[in-house]
């Protein structure tokens, strides 16, 4: 029997709200915490499934997932859904889900027809990463398909959803393979494939989707009846996009990029070797020049850039004379002068540095100006390590290898009174206030 809403759970206090949706062998509801007043998803196996002869497995497969989400719960990861508690209602178990607010990547393209090619990148970059780690554990999620990609207003994606997920190694291949047609490599189809190369067609697959706003050509019919995919660029999609498509969905498996990692390459912009291709404008309310940082940015010349980055935000600031910023330097810091080094660094980055990502991310931890977060978001991108500080000379000036958000750091490590070189005079002009400040800028 369903559960019904309204109908109060026995074994945790849960209250029924409605049913979310039936999955190949899975029940998602709302629910909301009797106590604590709060709404989860919670997911069951499907119970039209009981007389199967392989609902054992099943719920074995149900009960794997939450394990596998477990393992990336003491250190969550934004874009994977986090999981809170595993229990059994009447033999039926139950998993304890954080309720996604937003809408999914295909309900987001039904609505609003197909997405800005950077946009679409930035969204399958975020779940890209995500698979990365996945993979690195030794996980193969094989639905990564545009319904299991929810959108957080902020702008987070989030993977759900992973009941079908597999061990990497070697497993009995079951009768069924559930998925979702039109995202699935033909070799999931046939053989139940688990590698993660299964992951990378799907995520090709849904950025195809959400380019074009049209379900691409299935697999099968590709494969065995030579039916035609339409280019991504018909519908007038960059090449350098289309070219990530056509990687990610080649039809033999072993012409895909072999990791995640090396796929995520192709879905940078690439930046013309000429200055003159980094196209911002460089506007300054206080007759800043940026061209240097410009060239530097251009050159990824990280390390660099960061120091200039400071020098150019005193000037504007009008604070060279003080050599830091005090907190009233920053509320107003011009927003012009912000945006333009805003988007220099996210141009130079392909969208993974810059105060605009920074403020994302201060956003999702709390966006308050106060320590906590501060320290929340120093961990996040990475200016933390083991609840400490990281000294300047550790930071990591790679953009392949930083974290999101990692840059600028504008010269200077975390000390008693703030940022070293942000801070001075006992008053801390933090991370948090500059990241308040992109938000009133509109960054």
């Amino acid at each position: 029997m369903l559960w019904t809403p309204g109908q109060i759970l026995k074994t945790r206090p849960y209250r029924i709200d409605t049913i979310l949706g039936m999955g190949g062998f899975g029940m998602t509801y709302k629910a909301t915490h009797l106590q604590l007043k709060h709404q989860v998803v919670l997911k069951t196996p499907n119970l039209s499934l009981q007389n199967d002869p392989e609902y054992a497995n099943f719920v074995r497969r149900f009960i794997r997932e939450g394990q596998i989400l477990a393992k990336f719960c003491q250190n969550a990861h934004p874009g994977i859904v986090r999981i809170s508690d595993l229990f059994e209602e009447k033999s039926l178990h139950c998993l304890v889900m954080d309720l996604v607010v937003g809408q999914s990547l295909f309900h987001a393209v039904q609505q609003q027809g197909r997405l800005p090619d950077t946009e679409a990148v930035a969204i399958i970059r975020q779940i890209g990463e995500a698979l990365s780690d996945v993979h690195q554990a030794g996980i193969v999620h094989r639905d990564a398909h545009p319904g299991n990609i929810m959108l957080r207003p902020n702008g987070q994606a989030v993977l759900i959803d992973f009941g079908l997920a597999s061990e990497l190694m070697p497993s009995i291949i079951s009768s069924r393979h559930p998925h979702n047609p039109a995202f699935a490599p033909w070799e999931q189809h046939i053989e139940g494939s688990g590698k993660p190369t299964v992951d990378i067609y799907a995520l090709a697959a849904s950025l195809y989707y959400a380019v074009t706003g049209k379900v691409p050509t299935a697999s099968l019919n590709r494969h065995f009846r030579n039916e035609a995919l339409k280019p991504a660029k018909d519908f007038g999609v960059k090449d350098w996009v289309n070219l990530a498509i056509e990687k990610g969905m080649a039809s033999a498996p072993q012409h895909r990029p072999q990791s995640m990692k090396e796929w995520l390459n192709y879905l940078r912009e690439p930046i013309p070797s000429t200055v003159a291709g980094v196209s911002v404008q460089l506007k300054s309310a206080r007759g800043v020049d940026y061209t240097h940082l410009r060239d530097l940015l251009a050159a990824e010349k990280w390390e660099a850039a960061d120091g200039k980055t400071l020098k150019v935000m005193l000037k504007a600031a009008r604070r060279e004379k003080e050599g830091y910023f005090n907190r009233e330097s920053i509320e107003n810091f011009p927003c012009d002068d912000l945006r333009t080094i805003d988007q220099l660094w996210v141009k130079c980055s392909q969208g993974r540095f810059g105060f605009s990502v920074q403020k994302k991310i201060w956003l999702e931890v709390g966006g308050k100006v106060d320590y906590d977060t501060e320290c929340k978001l120093g961990d996040r991108v990475g200016w933390r390590k083991e609840g400490q500080w990281l000294e300047y000379s550790n930071l990591t000036f790679n953009n392949k290898q930083a974290p999101t958000g990692h840059l600028p750091a504008a010269g200077g490590a975390r000390r008693s009174l703030g940022w070293g070189g942000w801070c001075g005079g006992g008053s801390l002009a933090s991370r948090a206030s500059l990241a308040s400040r992109a938000v009133s800028c509109n960054l």
